[in-house]
């Protein structure tokens, strides 16, 4: 699973990486949380690439209130087309979420320690996302995303079993098309390389409180001065 990553870089950068005409300015982020506006990469109604701030945690069209989101932070590629909350925004709602790293724990209880994974060179990436909009009764409107993952690889490996699916940006404008409607077969042509080569660097305990959202997240741990590695 994911549950938190990064963007630290700026709307300029994520705009000059994913072919964006300009991106509205946001906030950075060091510690990206479920529940949380952040931003995502869709297809406008004129087949423009557009950023917008949707909350992350997909809200079906038929669900009865938006809560049921904090359960589905996370879709796993694998079984996407056959749950009834993922299987239209994957045919029609695809997305990708910006994203210049994400956390994963090693160890159990307190003793866990995490680790900021990232590119090599610390550049930004597109992870496979889906999104959703949600009316409620009220007339309440709530704009949700989800992110897809994938069994885990490379560095990623060595600490958990899955992991996001991160798109190599030759594979951002068909994964972006709505008019592509052959999910399975999107999928398999999927080119994905960039998710083997990621690299694992512990970081401060900071980042394990969400509340926290700072540079201070990925300082090295104050215990000891671990190196780093990759598989």
């Amino acid at each position: 699973m994911c549950g938190r990553f990064t963007l630290t870089r700026s709307a300029a950068e994520v705009a000059e990486h994913f072919g964006l005409a300009s991106a509205p300015a946001f906030p950075p982020h060091w510690n990206a949380a479920p529940t949380q506006e952040l931003p995502i990469v869709r297809l406008g109604s004129s087949g423009e690439r557009v950023v917008e701030l949707r909350r992350w945690g997909l809200v079906p069209p038929w669900a009865a209130d938006p809560s049921v989101g904090s359960r589905m932070i996370n879709g796993r590629v694998e079984g996407v087309l056959e749950r009834p909350a993922f299987r239209e925004a994957m045919q029609r709602r695809r997305c990708l979420v910006p994203a210049d790293g994400f956390f994963e724990w090693q160890g159990r209880a307190r003793a866990r320690r995490p680790f900021h994974l990232t590119l090599p060179d610390g550049g930004l990436f597109g992870i496979a996302g889906l999104y959703e909009r949600w009316h409620g009764p009220g007339g309440e409107v709530v704009d949700s995303f989800t992110l897809l993952t994938r069994g885990a690889q490379g560095a990623a490996a060595a600490l958990h079993d899955r992991m996001p699916l991160i798109v190599d940006p030759l594979g951002y404008a068909a994964w972006l098309d709505p008019a592509v409607r052959d999910p399975a077969a999107l999928l398999g042509a999927l080119p994905e390389a960039l998710g083997a080569g990621l690299v694992a660097r512990p970081v401060s305990r900071r980042v394990n409180d969400v509340r926290n959202d700072d540079p201070a997240c990925l300082a090295p741990p104050e215990e000891e001065a671990l190196p780093l590695f990759r598989v």
